[in-house]
């Protein structure tokens, strides 16, 4: 009789221990990532474009017949090649002095493009010794890495600004000679010949857009056609003025989205001063900038008005302690994470300096190779017992 009390006895408790451990909540499966100290970086991201560094527009020097353009757009042009002629319309006395003072006009800008030449031939001097001076400095461990990193840097801000320079030389000496032939034509015009004025490229590149390939009356100053050099390409990236404040030149850049699969270097080379009005896609009017960054060694496949994303690296830093950005939720007014301690997960406070939109600098409340959880769901509470997946 005791043997069947005991077994009886044992049964229920059996049973209890099972409806017991049926009831008892499961662990939450939880993903973790543990966090350590790495590279991190800031950016300011936006959509931008390419242009041509040095884009003329040629136009009808005077007004006259204008004959039908042979080019077509993507054409390839050497430089003095002939693009156009124009049979000139025979001019009043006012129009003759205007077209006198436009040639004044285009040897003085040709005299201020020279002096800008020997301005930029210069500075790129003083750049490059003080580029030997500061490598001289980083050999004997006087000067820390980023000062030599700004000197390379604006020694070749220096090139590229005097290659522009000798670019606009070249353009207004075109520039001079349009106007003198358009000069030779009226006067061989007046004289009872029959002069055609022709209009040459003032640089090698390519014809970007021709507006009108079709033979037709011009006026003087009708724009006729497009040239780049799309092997010296540059980005235009239009940035909200609220986050243009946050750019200087000589930031780094990352180009993405253009459509190749590696990621393009580039540097910012100017933040213009002038804030422009563009409605968005919603309707609304927003108060955009022009930042011009400078690529490092653009593909061929890019051209000029090619679409992209540049990531424009406003902060960056070695050895900071972060912590995926999925891993923090709000607690009141500050940020918090779930650490995973003996299988269950202990709400922490922390707090928080640089953040980006995959991770955050933690300067306070994690130690680098703690687990935290990432995408913590509703369920789980301070304490709450978990299984890391």
């Amino acid at each position: 009789m005791n043997w069947k009390r005991t077994g009886i006895a044992l049964v229920g408790m059996g049973l209890v221990v099972a409806a017991v451990w049926a009831l008892w909540p499961a662990p939450l499966l939880v993903d973790g990532v543990a966090v350590q100290a790495g590279h991190m970086e800031v950016t300011v991201d936006d959509l931008g474009e390419t242009r041509s560094h040095d884009r003329f527009v040629l136009s009808a020097p005077v007004a006259g017949r204008l004959e039908r353009i042979a080019l077509h757009d993507g054409d390839a042009v050497q430089e003095k090649q002939l693009l156009a002629r124009i049979a000139p319309l025979p001019l009043s006395e006012r129009e003759r002095n205007e077209l006198t003072a436009r040639a004044a006009s285009a040897q003085a800008l040709q005299r201020e493009a020279e002096q800008g030449v020997r301005l930029s031939a210069d500075e790129l001097g003083q750049a490059q010794r003080e580029l030997k001076r500061m490598q001289q400095l980083q050999r004997d461990g006087f000067i820390a890495p980023q000062g030599l990193e700004q000197a390379t840097h604006k020694e070749a801000l220096a090139t590229s600004a005097l290659e522009a320079a000798r670019f606009r030389a070249r353009a207004a000496a075109a520039d001079v000679k349009v106007a003198q032939a358009a000069t030779d034509a009226i006067r061989a015009a007046q004289s009872g010949a029959q002069g055609w004025l022709e209009v040459r490229a003032p640089m090698a590149g390519r014809v970007l857009r021709i507006n009108d390939p079709s033979e037709r009356v011009v006026a003087m100053g009708t724009p006729l056609m497009s040239l780049g050099d799309v092997r010296h390409l540059e980005a235009v990236v239009e940035l909200l003025s609220t986050e243009a404040v946050k750019v200087a030149p000589g930031m780094s850049v990352w180009i993405e989205g253009w459509g190749g699969q590696q990621v393009l270097h580039a540097r910012v080379r100017q933040v213009e001063t002038y804030a422009f009005t563009k409605v968005s896609a919603l309707g609304i009017e927003e108060k955009r900038v022009n930042v011009v960054v400078d690529f490092d060694d653009p593909p061929s496949a890019l051209g000029d008005g090619f679409r992209l994303t540049a990531r424009i690296v406003v902060w960056q830093a070695d050895q900071v302690l972060k912590v995926p950005a999925s891993a923090l939720f709000r607690c009141g007014e500050a940020w918090c994470v779930f650490v995973l301690e003996g299988g269950r997960a202990r709400q922490r406070m922390l707090t928080l300096d640089h953040r980006n939109l995959q991770e955050a600098e933690v300067t306070e409340g994690l130690r680098s190779g703690e687990t935290v959880v990432r995408y913590p769901g509703n369920a789980l509470r301070d304490g709450s017992r978990v299984r890391w997946r």
